[in-house]
């Protein structure tokens, strides 16, 4: 493939600078995973510079999974020094969120752009909508799941986090909180689940090939997205942070709903005009 011009990598660079910033600033502010943001944000952007392909929602899902490599080892390093990690259930959720993530890489190496895009629109308008309406004391028990339904709960975890390349917060600190963790040992740990889900997922999609990938795409990781998006993100995460410790998040987080919602309507009408 010919290498792109001068003008076209520079577009490229500006949005993904831009990308990397609003996530790390989402981030901080309210604790919600970069990815949420980044895979919407990676697919119009790529598309808005002509790679829009049958494949281009693999190079999406990858990308963001591999900032979250290092965003999760990160996050998960400051919360243990703080003491909330806990990691009791995250040695025992591990190995099913393992293996949910391995068969998601599969999953998703076989499903076309439009597929995945319908995915993520869906399972994104629920999250949006548990964001809106989600209440701090719902409760379905008072400890974890254990035997049989954490053998079924953490693959699932697993796997629809890397068919919507996000880390494990969107699912595992509403699971926990919903079984009596304190939200801030959930958000914690789920950062830990990110990092088992991130890693595994991203070494597969090292051997996924993505015809029509943009420039400078490893198996189905594009390079500069990673780069760029993990410098920005690491500058503008502690803005967001000192922003909620000076703004009410309640308010703003039910306004991200809104967004979300937004997003994942825009997604599933795109999906649905490609099938």
């Amino acid at each position: 493939m010919p290498l792109p011009d001068t003008m076209l990598i520079l577009q490229m660079l500006a949005i993904l600078l831009a990308i990397g910033a609003l996530a790390g600033v989402l981030a901080g502010l309210l604790g919600v995973g970069g990815g949420i943001v980044l895979v919407p944000a990676f697919y119009f952007a790529f598309a808005g510079l002509g790679y829009e392909s049958g494949a281009l929602m693999q190079v999406c899902l990858a990308t963001s999974l591999a900032t979250i490599i290092v965003t999760s080892i990160r996050s998960v390093l400051s919360h243990h020094r703080k003491g909330a990690v806990d990691w009791p259930i995250l040695k025992a959720w591990a190995p099913g969120i393992v293996i949910g993530a391995v068969l998601g890489v599969l999953v998703a190496a076989s499903l076309r752009s439009a597929e995945l895009q319908l995915i993520f629109g869906g399972l994104a308008f629920a999250i949006g909508l548990y964001m809106l309406f989600g209440r701090a004391d719902w409760r379905l028990g008072h400890e974890m799941p254990g035997g049989l339904l954490r053998s079924v709960l953490s693959p699932i975890v697993g796997f629809l986090s890397v068919l919507m390349g996000i880390g494990g917060g969107s699912f595992g600190v509403p699971i926990m909180t919903l079984h009596g963790v304190a939200i801030h040992r959930a958000v914690a740990t789920a950062a830990g689940f990110g990092l088992i889900i991130a890693l595994p997922s991203v070494i597969g999609f090292l051997f996924v090939t993505v015809p029509d990938a943009p420039p400078y795409t490893l198996g189905a990781v594009n390079l500069p997205a990673f780069l760029v998006v993990i410098a920005m993100t690491m500058l503008t995460a502690p803005l967001g942070v000192r922003l909620a410790h000076a703004l009410d998040p309640k308010p703003l987080k039910r306004v991200f709903g809104v967004f979300l919602t937004l997003v994942a309507l825009n997604m599933l009408r795109k999906a649905l005009g490609a099938i």
